[in-house]
């Protein structure tokens, strides 16, 4: 019996690629397409995939949170991130969130394939220069509620903006954003974001 498998990327695209480089593949049928996280929920509902290829950045809820929902919803379906972007960050928090492996995009189809299979059986696929360099970096330095002020500078906007966006007076965001920059070695607080963003821990 083919393994069943759900795409979930928010370009077309992709996910037409993605669904023609594995239908060649006669144990591999996918089931299902997803354009965001809320759809890929509802569709594994519907069709119940074997495995979930899921991309990481979406708008809305990302793909590490997307896995951790489907992992909530009682889904049995394995996930899959296949991303574009390999930092460190996002593969340690993929995992957590219950992913069952993580490569990137411009892997080769026949591995990308395999590792559909592999992660099928239940074993845990990961790209090795990815896994290596996760080692390197180490968990993330941030605290959560450092993490929410740097999303928050992201959008931009003075420290009036982030306080009133993150729930917090604006000493205790300034007392924040002065841990964070001397954490990521920083410039400021933009140079801040852009490093943890970096680095996955966002």
């Amino acid at each position: 019996m083919a393994i069943r498998v759900v795409l979930v990327d928010d370009q077309a695209l992709v996910r037409g690629a993605l669904a023609a480089l594995l239908d060649l593949e006669i144990d591999l049928t996918v089931v299902g397409e997803a354009s965001s996280a809320t759809e890929a929920i509802a569709l594994a509902a519907s069709v119940t995939p074997d495995v979930v290829l899921m991309d990481v950045d979406m708008p809305g809820m990302d793909g590490i949170e997307a896995t951790a929902a489907l992992r909530a919803s009682g889904s049995t379906a394995r996930v899959l991130i296949v991303t574009t972007y390999g930092r460190p960050g996002y593969l340690r928090r993929a995992l957590q969130a219950g992913a069952c492996g993580f490569v990137v995009k411009d892997t080769p189809a026949r591995l990308l394939a395999d590792a559909v299979r592999r992660v099928h059986t239940g074993m845990r696929v990961v790209d090795p220069a990815l896994a290596m360099d996760s080692l390197i970096a180490g968990d993330s330095p941030l605290t959560a509620r450092e993490a929410d002020v740097l999303r928050a500078v992201l959008d931009g906007g003075s420290i009036t903006d982030i306080a009133a966006a993150v729930h917090l007076s604006e000493g205790t965001v300034r007392n924040h954003l002065s841990n964070v920059i001397g954490k990521t070695n920083a410039r400021n607080r933009a140079d801040a974001a852009r490093v943890a963003q970096e680095n996955g821990w966002l």
